[in-house]
């Protein structure tokens, strides 16, 4: 099965796929990956704001808890929304740009065995940012933007800047 995407087409993978960003850049840089797999087969988990409000206005959205910067309190809510939206929704895999939000969703993706894809953010050339470090370990692919950021994740896959 392939899906049209400007002029080239992809494969498009097989199951369900839950997008998982904060707003604003994260948001940004996983709607292209997004078009690898059909409105229908994908649900995405992001925050509430304007941004993302009208860019996913006729996609199939769960909202989560912000902000999550140093909030225990929404990142307890988001582990719990992970473990219901996981849980419910199975997908075959979580895919991730960051930030904060996706952490819940990779532990209990790792605990149910589900695949999970993180992509390092393309501005991030200085050094590793904490949700990558932290979901790095859960982390069933590893994908970076830049050559230059391999250095702070080995092994990971450089696939070009999303942007």
């Amino acid at each position: 099965m392939t899906s049209r995407s400007g002029d080239s087409e992809r494969p498009t993978p097989l199951g369900d796929v839950l997008l998982v960003c904060s707003s604003g850049g994260h948001l940004a840089q996983l709607l292209d990956v997004a078009t690898l797999w059909p409105v229908a087969r994908r649900t995405w988990v992001t925050f509430d704001t304007q941004d993302a409000i009208s860019l996913l206005e006729n996609e199939d959205v769960v909202w989560a808890h912000h902000p999550t910067t140093r909030d225990l309190g929404n990142l307890l809510r988001n582990l719990g929304l992970a473990v219901k939206e996981v849980r419910r929704r199975r997908p075959a895999c979580i895919v991730s740009t960051g930030a904060a939000v996706a952490f819940p969703f990779f532990l209990v993706a790792r605990t149910l065995r589900i695949q999970t894809v993180y992509i390092e953010v393309y501005d991030r050339l200085d050094g590793p940012t904490l949700t990558g470090r932290l979901c790095r370990p859960l982390s069933t692919v590893f994908c970076v933007q830049w050559p230059d950021q391999q250095k702070f994740y080995r092994d990971s896959i450089v696939i070009g800047a999303l942007l």
